[in-house]
């Protein structure tokens, strides 16, 4: 082999070498870093950052993130999203310039991730994708449709008295271990093959408890049209504060390509107290119940994120389900007196109700719906309003009736008819029930079928007039979800089939007159 080549190259190579380095000029980046004047539990003070924003994200060493939340003139107050105890005084801090986002789109169906887009189910990493500041302003008034599509809970009490509509913002409050979660669990579950979405935030909770409602959800075939967002309670209180609104910005992508959405903030109380622990080791002034002067606006923005966008901007829907938990049944506590004012409605779950194996334990009386009952369909308007007349008078009779007194015989009636109506609205948990089962079910009670089923025969009956209603024709039972009302056909329809399936629960008039 000739040399002369070998050499050609040779000479060509350190030519080239030689143009690369004539052609470099060293460019000089200037970059703030500051130190960390002192730590404490989930929050840092940095000095010597003169140049950074308010919510902007700081990197600290080992791969921890914080975000700047008190920006004075010599110091920042920083709250941590990572693991603190390794940081020490004097380590350096970097600027992300960048706000803390979250990824958003499709590849988070089915996963559980952190607020800050790691994820938690062993799955792998999320491939690289849009990404959304956790951080966003409400849609403006104007970008806004009114509520004028339900949301089917499958919970009949709640469907029938005090609906939801797509776009509505309805809080759940009751003291803990009432069945605010599984009315929430109930809520996702009813939305399969229905065309939303969902996302549940689980806010400080413990993680036996997340463990058992993804559990639950896999069991149940919703983690396929659900993302799950989570925080324990051992993890910062940076992690929890942002954890709502994290999951409203996955919720929004979806809403802003036109799609419905339910979202579920799992709890507000947790994330309240999380602001108020960062808000006090940040030396921020204390207001009644030691919460800052702007724990309203934390969830007042939070909230009006939610809302039914006008046509032209994709029509698409995100509802909120803000859970509140209450301390010996107080709702008017500060922060569900908050929540009440700010969301458009509520479901309280009352302990005594509960006690009573009343479940789902929702008190018809103080619970209310001020947007929902405008999408309701006109199927259930044709027996909500009755049934909630006579369900409020028997409560009332059913106090007094408690002391002995001799009843007439119409009160007797109202009291048994009210009976049969708690007996109805008892539900188990996760067994939603489709539109043409709960109207059957609904008919029946207005016209007074069951009265005449002994009271401890009720769940059969029930179970009787939930199978009947299989036989209700294809064409009205699509009706039920429309606009359309009932006719007096219809009702005669629905009504006959109940009847025939009660006939073998009312017993004999002569073993009426023996019992």
């Amino acid at each position: 082999m000739s040399t002369e080549p070998l050499h050609e190259t040779l000479e060509k190579t350190f030519g080239g070498i030689d143009e690369a380095l004539n052609a470099f000029v060293p460019q000089l980046q200037a970059r703030e870093v500051g130190r960390i004047s002192s730590i404490a539990a989930g929050i840092a003070k940095v000095s010597g950052l003169p140049g950074v924003g308010f919510e902007e994200v700081l990197k600290f060493p080992g791969g921890i993130e914080g975000i700047a939340f008190n920006v004075d003139e010599n110091e920042i107050g920083v709250v941590l999203l990572g693991s603190y105890w390794k940081l020490h005084a004097g380590d350096p801090v970097e600027r992300g310039g960048h706000v803390v986002d979250v990824p958003v789109g499709e590849r988070l169906l089915g996963r559980i991730i952190d607020p800050t887009g790691r994820p938690l189910d062993g799955l792998g990493p999320l491939s690289s994708g849009a990404r959304l500041p956790v951080e966003r302003p409400a849609a403006p008034i104007m970008d806004r449709a009114p509520v004028s599509v339900p949301l089917q809970t499958g919970i009949k009490v709640i469907d029938a008295l005090i609906p939801v509509g797509r776009g509505q913002r309805e809080l759940i409050l009751g003291d803990r271990q009432t069945g605010k979660t599984a009315i929430a669990l109930d809520t996702i579950l009813n939305q399969r093959d229905k065309n939303v979405l969902c996302v549940y935030c689980a806010i400080g909770q413990r993680a036996s408890g997340v463990a058992k409602v993804i559990a639950t959800l896999r069991e149940q075939g919703a983690l396929a049209y659900t993302v799950v967002v989570v925080t324990e309670g051992n993890d910062p209180p940076g992690l929890a504060y942002i954890a709502p609104y994290a999951a409203t910005s996955i919720a929004e992508h979806f809403m802003e390509q036109g799609r419905d959405v339910l979202v579920v903030y799992d709890d507000l109380t947790h994330h309240a107290r999380a602001y108020r622990e960062l808000s006090l080791l940040l030396r921020r002034p204390p207001g009644r119940e030691a919460f800052p002067g702007d724990i309203f606006y934390i969830h007042s923005r939070l909230l009006e994120r939610a809302t039914h966008l006008r046509p032209e901007l994709g029509g698409g829907s995100l509802t909120a389900l803000p859970i509140i938990e209450t301390e010996a049944q107080d709702i008017s506590a500060y922060i569900p007196t908050n929540l009440i004012s700010i969301t458009d409605g509520q479901i309280y779950l009352s302990p005594t109700l509960f006690e009573l194996g009343v479940l789902p334990a929702v008190d018809v009386g103080k619970s209310v719906s001020r947007v929902g009952g405008k999408a309701q369909r006109a199927a259930y308007r044709a027996v909500a309003g009755d049934l909630k007349l006579a369900y409020a008078q028997f409560e009332e009779l059913e106090t007094f009736s408690r002391f002995g007194a001799r009843l007439d015989e119409a009160t007797r009636q109202l009291i048994e008819h009210g009976r049969r109506i708690r007996a109805c609205l008892k539900q188990q948990e996760f067994s939603p029930l489709a539109v043409p089962v709960q109207i059957a079910v609904l008919l029946a009670l207005t016209a007074k079928l069951f009265d005449r089923v002994p009271l401890p025969r009720m769940a059969e009956a029930e179970q009787a007039v939930c199978a009947a209603a299989a036989d209700i024709p294809a064409e009205l039972a699509a009706r039920f979800e429309t606009a359309d009302k009932l006719s007096d056909a219809d009702r005669t329809l629905i009504t006959g089939l109940a009847e025939h399936a009660l006939a073998d629960f009312i017993p004999e008039p002569e073993d009426q007159t023996a019992s």
